[in-house]
This record gives C-alpha cells, sequence and structure tokens, in this order.
C-alpha cells in the first residue's frame, strides 16, 4: 500500500472539530473534541499505509505532529511520544 499524504486536525468555523485531507478544500468527520478527530485521522492513516498527523490548535497554528506507522508493520517506529 502507498504511504498515505497524512491528516490535518482542524477546529471547525462552526465548532467542533475536523479531520482534513493535504489539497481538500473542506474538511471531513465532524466531532465535539480534539482528541476524537485526532484517533480518527490517525485510524484513516494507518489504514493508507502510513504517513503523518498533524493537530493544530484552535487558532490554526499547528500544535503536534505524529508519525503513524502503517498497520499491522512488523517493524513500527520508535516513536513513543504518544
Amino acid at each position: 500500500m502507498a504511504k498515505s499524504p497524512g491528516r490535518h486536525v482542524v477546529r471547525k468555523p462552526t465548532g467542533g472539530w475536523a479531520v482534513k485531507k493535504p489539497g481538500q478544500t473542506k474538511p471531513t468527520g465532524n466531532g465535539p473534541t480534539q482528541a476524537g478527530a485526532e484517533r480518527a485521522a490517525k485510524r484513516q492513516v494507518a489504514k493508507e499505509g502510513g504517513g503523518e498527523v498533524v493537530i493544530h490548535r484552535p487558532d490554526g497554528t499547528i500544535r503536534d505532529s505524529d508519525t503513524i506507522p502503517p498497520a499491522r508493520d512488523p517493524n513500527p517506529p520508535k516513536d513513543t511520544k504518544h
């Protein structure tokens, strides 16, 4: 499976949090919490072969990013931050 272009966890203008694929104009999904949107983004990226999940603050600046290994990767990265 090809590596995913990743996802961004962004605040929706109407409230709540959503997952946005790079290059996409409209975020997908809708959740009341940033943590829920982050979990959804990580699942999506893992299913698509791994990649980066970038988490934004409510003001749009980047708060954190996390490298997600492909689902069932026999040699996952040693990133223990999250």
